[in-house]
Order: structure tokens, then sequence, then C-alpha cells
């Protein structure tokens, strides 16, 4: 998750935008719940002399992890003493908005430690492709969505901006930067781990046959794209650069640092799930009919968590114009929400949950 050549990868758009909209990763995340609950009951803990940590690898704005924290502290304060301090780290790179995440663990009224003096929410901004804790100092970490972001994004993408649908050298160019960032991202959390700790992975999965509706959206952005070029409200060369630094990874993918010893850096997978996550937007519009409520929702999801890579390659953007970045997301916003109503059908997506264990 840390920036690409743009400045922008892996960067949700500000002020709050995905605490709002980005309910997808949302009822992604919550379908991983009992995992979590069962990874809470089964940490070890010792040291009584010292904090219980927890960590959000990948917290964005922070409303998503809510839930998550409170989940995990939920089943980890049952076993410890009320006195006994939980650290809870919120991990995500220096550029996300952090003003957003501060907020929200202020004010709203769903923040996870209202009923509980001895849990202390923390921040640190930086990638969690290296290392961001102390050695053998984590007890449970959580990370939902966010590492399908590369850390890098390897090239552009003739043609689109979205890595699915690479083909030839271009899609090898990407799977070899997931399985580098995958490795990566499991061999700094295992040397943050305790023995006995757990972390728990949520990622969507690679988009499928029954996956048609997010992949519709994916070509109809793409298409908007093309408008804008013609409208010249961006240049050819500027849509040429636009890469969104994502890649759903295959369970293969997923299982490939296993192959070989059944532990990769002293981990081991513990429990792995495919789930279906219905398209709760979907099922308004069947009874409301309102399919431009509908796309309304779907455009500004994709405005809140895919614009700012593309945003990036704009020159004027680059430059710090923040009127570029508003006219050009509203450009985009717009014209994706006309082509979504056009033909709609549901999103409804996969989502794979992984659970690793450190033994202890």
């Amino acid at each position: 998750m840390s920036q690409g050549p743009s400045g922008f990868y892996g960067v949700m758009e500000a002020k709050g935008a995905y605490n709002r909209h980005a309910t997808i990763p949302a009822g992604g995340a919550a379908l991983a719940f009992p995992f979590l609950d069962r990874a809470a009951r089964e940490v070890t803990i010792a040291d009584q002399d010292h904090p219980v940590v927890v960590a959000d690898y990948g917290s964005s704005q922070g409303k998503n992890s809510l839930r998550a924290m409170a989940t995990a502290i939920r089943n980890l304060r049952a076993r410890l003493d009320r006195h006994r301090p939980i650290l809870v780290f919120h991990v995500d790179q220096p550029s996300n908005d952090f003003n957003s995440l501060f907020e929200v663990l202020s004010s709203d009224p769903e923040r996870y430690f209202l009923d509980d003096a001895n849990v202390f929410p923390c921040a640190i901004g930086r990638s969690f492709y290296e290392q961001v804790l102390p050695s053998a100092s984590v007890h449970l970490g959580w990370c939902s969505y966010a590492v399908v972001w590369l850390r890098r994004v390897p090239c552009t993408i003739p043609g689109h901006f979205f890595p699915a649908f690479a083909t030839g050298a271009t899609r090898a160019a990407f799977e070899r930067q997931a399985a580098e960032d995958w490795a990566t991202f499991l061999s700094c959390r295992a040397g943050e781990m305790r023995g006995g700790a757990r972390l728990v992975v949520v990622l969507p999965n690679l988009p499928g046959s029954g996956q048609r509706g997010f992949a519709k959206m994916m070509d109809d952005a793409n298409a908007v794209l093309r408008e804008m070029v013609d409208e010249g409200a961006i240049t050819p060369e500027e849509r040429a650069q636009m890469t969104v630094g994502t890649y759903p990874r295959s369970k293969d993918e997923l299982f490939a640092p296993f192959v070989a010893k059944p532990r990769f850096q002293g981990l081991t997978i513990e429990d792995y799930d495919v789930a279906t996550l219905p398209d709760r937007m979907w099922a308004d519009y069947q009874r409301n009919g309102d399919k431009e409520a509908m796309a309304a929702k779907n455009a500004l999801f994709f405005r809140a968590v895919f614009m700012p890579s593309l945003a990036g390659a704009l020159t004027r953007v680059r430059a710090g114009d923040s009127e570029a970045l508003r006219s050009f997301a509203d450009r985009l916003q717009d014209g994706l929400m006309r082509r979504l109503t056009i033909e709609p059908i549901p999103m409804d997506m996969s989502v794979q949950i992984i659970v690793f264990a450190k033994p202890g």
C-alpha cells in the first residue's frame, strides 16, 4: 500500500469519502467475523504485566475497522483481567486520511473502546510492506481488503487500468509483483507476531463468472476514460499511465509460500474459506426499481476507492491542483453513473478469508 509512481496508489479518497461509501469492503469484512472471534479466543496470552496488542493492518479512514476491533476486543477481554491494557494499532501508509480516522475514533458512536477504559487506540503511518511494530509484540492481527493493494505497480496495462484485465507479459508482471508482495507482507507480520498469535486476512476473490457486475463496472469506467480523452478532458498520455495497483490473488497464489514447506517464516495456515457477498444495493433496486440510486451508490464506491489512483496520472493533480482533482472525479463519477443505469446487473462478489497462526 505504499505510494506508486503517481503518488496515489492505494490511497482512498479523502475527507471521509471511503468511510461513507466503502460498504462493499465492510460487508466482506463482516463475513470474516466468526474467524476473528475464534482467533481472539485462541491466541496465546501470557506475560501478564504487558499489554495485549491488536494490529489493524490497512485501517484506511477507520469506519470499517470499528466492528472488527470491537469483535476482537470483546473476545480478548473475556479472557483478561479488566485492568489489563489492550493496545490497538491502526496501520496505514503516510498519505492515508488520518484526520478522518482520528475523527472516527473520537466521535463515532460505535467506537470500540467506549465501554472499556483500558483499550488504547493508536495509529502508525507506514506501509505494511515493512515491519511496523516491534518483533514478537502482536497477539492478534487483522487485515481486511488492504493487502489487495500492491507495494508498487510494475507496469501500465494496454487498453485498460485494472490488472484483472491484463494479459500476456503484462499479466505476468502483475503476478510476479503480487507474489513478491504477498511473501513480504507475510514475512513482516511473522516478525511482529508473538508465539501463539493469529492473523486474519480478508481478500476479494478473482473476478469470475459469478461476479460479472464488478467486471462490468470496471469496463464501464474504462469506457468513460476513453470518452474523457475524446473530449480533451484528459490527454492520451495521461490516460495511458492510469493504473489501479490492486491484484486479487487466487487461492493457489495465497497458498504458494506454503507449498514447499507447511511453514513460511514460522507461520502456518490454520483456516481458509470462501464466502459470497450478496449485493445489498441490488436487493434494494429489486424492491424499489430505482436504478439511478443503485448506480449512484456504486459510482460513489468506485470514486472513493479507485479514483485517486487514476487521478495520480494527471499532470495538474500531481502539481497539487485540487480543482483539477475535483473536476476529474466529478466527470468520472457522472459518466460511470450514466453507464451503470443502462444495463443494471447485480455485483455479487466472492471473499476469501485466511487465518495464519504462529505456533508458540
